[in-house]
């Protein structure tokens, strides 16, 4: 699977001065186990150091986004089960790499101090901090076609994993049963779905339109919350387990859902608690954006727009086969009602063209223009008019002579 090109004008490569004669890369060291927590510390140029097997796309595009200088990987960046694109990403923007490193790191190192990252190890001064292994394009470029070359055994446990969700869920998938009821109202409208995942910044641009001219229901998927308030926007209602969801968008007054586990057991619940907020509880089995399609299906929305959200096949091996399963199906329940950002952006056009508007303004004061000059006050305002413009060009005239 090859990466667009697009990637690298929007963000650049890194470059690093050797004039010092330090090799390596310098910089201050943050560390997180959930790489989406450690993004919120990050500035540009640390070092970024992580736990997570399979990089996918959309973790590499926030680390990249954040300027890091460097990421070590606690785990396998490409473990084999899938072609994830991540490590590919982070190479391509510049940045170096180093996976399987000692997972005592976390314990050895402080937020914030700087530190040297070269040759695939982590050095205070001369001493090696962690060791791990430092990928390059050709090694990467190997472990993505030995990955790619066991799809077909990740397909069929695709298919096995989507049938035993389907047992598990079927009732809720078929029937609907367990969707909670909501008090946002939803019938007949449009719900406008966002997941802070792929392209959502480009696909919210191009949707201003749209959302202007139909005002649809905005749905926030936890992060996909700040997301709507980075654009601009509000949600009406966010759902999620709120563990990568900021205070301020849980306090911008929509209507929050927990998405819990199928035992009731609800994390997040807690914390909306403690910002003295009420919460609707619904328990499934599924990720919050299926959660998020099933209750505005459930609520009778006629279309459902999605941003950010999984929708090739590409995507969805990036996602990995354990969460492959409840989007396919959710997608097969919501049916032609849901439809990508792309391609309403694509598809959509406003109703009312600039150049109506200028046509039905202009048409107006012809109209109002020939009113004036053929009634009998009209002609009394235009004599007035008249003589006011003679009067007003004698007084300019006598500036020049």
């Amino acid at each position: 699977m090859k990466v667009s090109s697009v990637f690298s004008s929007r963000f650049p490569r890194l470059r690093r001065s050797r004039a010092d004669g330090v090799r390596g890369v310098t910089a201050p060291v943050r560390a997180d186990r959930r790489t989406k927590n450690l993004t919120k510390r990050l500035r540009p140029g640390d070092i970024a150091v992580i736990d997570h097997v399979d990089i996918d796309k959309v973790s590499a595009e926030a680390l990249v986004s954040c300027g890091v200088a460097a990421v070590l990987n606690v785990a396998s960046s490409i473990s084999g089960r899938y072609p994830n694109l991540g490590p590919q990403l982070i190479l391509q923007a510049g940045i170096p790499l180093v996976d399987d490193v000692d997972p005592e790191v976390f314990s050895r190192i402080e937020e914030g101090e700087r530190l040297r990252v070269e040759d695939g190890a982590l050095l205070r001064g001369d001493d090696v901090v962690a060791k791990g292994v430092e990928q390059d394009t050709a090694s990467i470029e190997a472990a993505m076609t030995e990955a790619r070359a066991g799809l077909s055994v990740q397909l069929e446990a695709f298919a096995a994993n989507t049938m035993e969700y389907l047992k598990r869920e079927r009732a809720l998938l078929l029937d609907g049963v367990g969707v909670p009821d909501i008090a946002t109202r939803i019938e007949g409208k449009h719900v406008l779905i966002v997941v802070r995942g792929y392209h959502y910044r480009e696909d919210l641009a191009a949707l201003r339109s749209y959302i202007r001219e139909y005002r649809p229901v905005i749905i926030g998927v936890d992060g996909g919350a700040d997301a709507l308030l980075e654009a601009g926007y509000r949600s009406d209602i966010i759902v999620g387990d709120f563990d990568s969801v900021s205070d301020e968008a849980l306090n911008c007054g929509a209507e929050l859902v927990v998405h819990a586990y199928r035992d009731g057991r609800a994390p997040g619940l807690e914390r909306v608690a403690d910002l003295g907020h009420d919460a609707v509880v619904f328990p499934a089995t599924g990720t919050s954006e299926d959660v998020a399609m099933m209750l505005a299906d459930d609520a009778g929305a006629v279309l459902i727009v999605a941003v950010g959200t999984h929708a090739t096949l590409e995507e969805f091996l990036d996602k990995g086969r354990a969460g492959m399963a409840s989007t396919f199906l959710t997608r097969l329940r919501v049916g032609g009602k849901l439809v990508d950002a792309k391609g309403v952006s694509r598809l959509y056009r406003s109703r009312i063209s600039p150049w109506t508007v200028l046509a039905l303004v202009a048409a107006s004061l012809l109209t109002i223009v020939v009113a004036a000059y053929s009634s009998p006050a009209g002609q009394v305002y235009m004599t007035f008019l008249a003589a006011r413009w003679d009067a007003f060009l004698y007084w300019f005239t006598g500036l020049f002579t």
